[in-house]
């Protein structure tokens, strides 16, 4: 078997001294252009790869940054990561995925492992406004970390996600606007910063709109919450409309109230939240607060990116604005 091909091989063939060669494959300064294309056409030629591992020893950088979503199977999570991704390759550094399934012991677990992996930072949906705290409470003395979506925390770390007063009075202003009179809400449960923040950004925007409240169901961000619900709604007071706390949840409520023959938005007028690519091609194609996701996306990745450079400005919580796209869920009846 061949020995494997080493950064001094690389160097000699190129004739260029060791230390050379390897500021020339790592893009580092102080080296030509004409070296660096030397170099990296030898190394190519010769097959060498450059070793991470030892790389990050000598640099004291991995260029790699973990994130931790709490359900990568929901379409709004898997579109974040998309961007996330994109935007932290752009400025050289990879991405490692984790899926906490919204466990707390889960959530521990995966930092742990990203603290033994020596990433340099980590963007992190928190699984629990609460519980997840002293987890990161005890990780950022060590690594950059910020959270995105939800928080433990607005002082606890840097944050970024959706204005969601912004959000909610654009879907009920939308609503009074159709016609609807009385509302029902569907949302999360008060563990997720984000299920708490949307409730009491509704019940604000109720009192500014005047639409009067017929019923409000908790449970969690996916369609079993919505099927549920219907099922509730079904069977008591229909009112004009209802408000999602999520996109999943719409999914859930408008397939269940179809088989109850109840239809929408002939009978019940229903809106979503988060403008996942599902909602436009969903039948019938969702009104929803669509999130700015390239915009929470980069505003975490500069975040983040700050504090691996050592940036000790005060914690930030970036509130971004949503817009809304209004689909067939709330066509004029």
């Amino acid at each position: 078997m061949s020995q494997p091909v080493t950064l001094h091989d690389v160097a000699a063939a190129a004739e260029v001294s060791v230390a050379t060669a390897s500021r020339a494959l790592s893009g580092k300064n102080r080296v030509s252009r004409e070296t660096v294309a030397k170099v990296q056409a030898v190394a190519a030629e010769l097959g060498y790869r450059v070793d991470p591992i030892a790389r990050a020893l000598r640099e004291g950088s991995t260029r790699i940054i973990g994130m931790i979503v709490p359900v990568i199977g929901n379409p709004y999570f898997a579109q974040l990561v998309d961007v996330a991704e994109e935007q932290l390759q752009r400025r050289g550094f990879e991405l490692l995925l984790a899926d906490s399934h919204g466990r707390i012991d889960e959530e521990l677990r995966r930092l742990t492992v990203f603290g033994e992996r020596k990433v340099d930072g980590i963007i992190i949906v928190p699984s629990d406004r609460s519980a997840s705290a002293g987890a990161l409470r005890s990780i950022r003395s060590n690594i950059a970390l910020v959270q995105i979506d939800r928080s433990a925390g607005v002082s606890l770390a840097d944050f970024v996600g959706v204005d969601n007063d912004v959000a909610m009075l654009l879907l009920l202003e939308h609503l009074w606007e159709r016609g609807a009179r009385s509302v029902a809400f569907v949302g999360a449960d008060d563990v997720t910063s984000s299920g708490l923040e949307r409730v009491d950004a509704f019940h604000r925007a109720l009192e500014r709109t005047g639409l009067t409240l017929v019923g409000q169901i908790r449970g969690q961000f996916d369609t079993n919450t919505g099927i549920a619900a219907a099922d509730e709604i079904a069977d008591g007071q229909l009112p004009d409309a209802i408000v999602a706390g999520s996109d999943l949840i719409a999914f859930g409520l408008i397939s269940r109230l179809r088989k109850r023959g109840i239809r929408v938005p002939d009978d019940v007028l229903v809106t979503g939240f988060d403008g996942t690519t599902l909602s436009q091609i969903f039948t019938p194609s969702l009104t929803t607060v669509v999130q700015p996701i390239e915009g929470i996306a980069a505003d975490a990745v500069s975040f983040l990116i700050g504090r691996i450079e050592g940036s000790d400005a005060p914690v930030r919580n970036s509130r971004l604005t949503p817009t809304l796209r209004v689909g067939e869920s709330t066509e004029a009846r």
